[in-house]
């Protein structure tokens, strides 16, 4: 199995802590690359950029900062990326971006690249970057209709991206679906599931009505009338995920992406159950079954 993680770019002196603290722990699980998010209106530009080339410098992870198509000319984005290249950065999450505050729709910058297809196309011309692009198994919510959702995914594949991470979901076969489909269009690049463990269940809820992800109706009960016990809920939490990733294995999914949330307990617990673990302490086999004698 092979696993990446998510981190957004710390607020504060206290953030800052708790996210290198995460980092710290769950660097020896050896994941693929970690990945740093960009501000829906690119606002965490900096901040995105610190971090990931810290990450780079002083850790053995390989950083993928997420780089948008929001609030910058194609010109401002490329010259980013040749920061990035010289400073020996090699992955980027390449996404079109959500709509400034306060803006009814997204609107391409006059300047710009329109869409995550045409990024990804403008970072190749710059060097031969590894790069990651978003799908949504349950349709991206601004999409006409889930066919053109599908064609548009297909086109940032087609432009050079090496895989696919989605939008988290808790109907596995919603994602199974939605793997068939990008089958029958001829994608080929790997369609990487993202994993969210609910760490608080009304923020999921959120999260989830903004991002068009259904939330199934035995997850909801499964969490109810836990608001004001922690402890249950990272126990639930956990053995939600762990189900989730096992299921998605037992129908060949190799590759998890893990949004952390900048917290590392529930991530580390996931990926220990799941056989994933610094050097040294890799899972032992469970011994045959011994018969029994009459």
């Amino acid at each position: 199995m092979n696993v990446s993680f998510e981190f957004f770019p710390p607020g504060d002196a206290a953030m800052e802590a708790v996210l290198w603290q995460s980092v710290e722990r769950l660097a020896p699980l050896q994941p693929r690359f970690v990945s740093v998010t960009y501000g829906a209106d690119g606002s965490t530009r900096t901040r995105t950029h610190q971090l990931v080339t810290r990450i780079q410098r002083e850790t053995s992870l390989t950083g993928a900062p997420h780089l948008t198509c929001v609030g910058a000319s194609r010109g401002e984005i490329l010259d980013i990326a040749r920061q990035y290249w010289d400073q020996g950065i090699r992955h980027i999450v390449a996404l079109r971006g959500d709509p400034p505050k306060g803006a009814a729709r997204y609107e391409p910058h006059p300047e710009g690249f329109a869409y995550a297809a045409d990024l990804v196309a403008g970072l190749k011309t710059i060097a031969d970057f590894e790069i990651s692009v978003a799908a949504y198994p349950e349709v991206h919510p601004e999409a006409p209709s889930a066919q053109l959702d599908l064609g548009n995914l297909k086109r940032k594949l087609d432009a050079g991206a090496s895989r696919a991470i989605t939008q988290f979901f808790y109907d596995i076969e919603a994602f199974l679906r939605f793997r068939d489909r990008c089958e029958a269009a001829g994608i080929e690049a790997p369609i990487v599931p993202g994993i969210l463990p609910i760490t608080r269940f009304p923020q999921v809820l959120r999260m989830a009505s903004r991002c068009g992800t259904r939330i199934p109706p035995w997850l909801e009960d499964r969490f109810h009338g836990l608001d004001d016990d922690q402890d249950t809920r990272r126990l639930i939490a956990a053995s939600v995920a762990i189900e989730q990733v096992h299921t998605l294995e037992r129908y060949g999914v190799r590759d998890f992406h893990f949004y952390t949330l900048n917290r590392a307990e529930l991530t580390f617990a996931i990926c220990h159950a799941l056989g994933v673990r610094p050097a040294g302490r890799q899972p032992t086999p469970a011994p045959a079954p011994q018969g029994v004698s009459a």
